[in-house]
């Protein structure tokens, strides 16, 4: 199985937030949107069109741990970092992604192909699909 069939059941919506937003700002979409992670868009080098980083639940909670109430005003830029962007394309099997996220301790990962940000495969999506294939898989053939 392939993060591309994940993303035919799943549809194409991304929930993304810029760089230049407050921590603030992306717990609303988080919660408004009922998600886990947004996916952070750089707002200079491109007009908000490259995927430069992930923005999850975690980093909420880590700007109010390390920074208190002032936390929430914190800009995302500050929480994520741009150089480990950690990304799949929809050719990659759902064993490779599981990997990328054991190996990195994330639980999203941007689906990239050909530089466009096509969705966003959580590690509960992976888990669901593999069930669901080995489920298919344990089933007796009719006859």
């Amino acid at each position: 199985m392939r993060v591309g069939d994940i993303l035919r059941k799943k549809g194409t919506r991304i929930s993304t937030i810029r760089m230049n937003e407050t921590v603030a700002t992306a717990a609303r979409l988080l919660r408004t949107d009922n998600i886990s992670a947004l996916v952070v868009k750089d707002v200079c080098r491109t007009e908000g069109n490259t995927a430069v980083g992930m923005f999850s639940e975690r980093d909420v909670v880590r700007a109010i741990a390390e920074h208190g109430a002032a936390g929430v005003n914190l800009k995302v830029s500050a929480l994520i970092s741009v150089q480990q962007l950690i990304a799949c394309r929809s050719d990659d099997t759902l064993e490779h992604v599981r990997h990328l996220m054991n190996k990195n301790h994330i639980r999203h990962v941007p689906v990239i192909d050909d530089h466009t940000l096509i969705g966003v495969v959580s590690i509960r999506d992976i888990s669901t699909a593999l069930e669901q294939d080995g489920i298919r898989a344990a089933q007796p053939a009719l006859a």
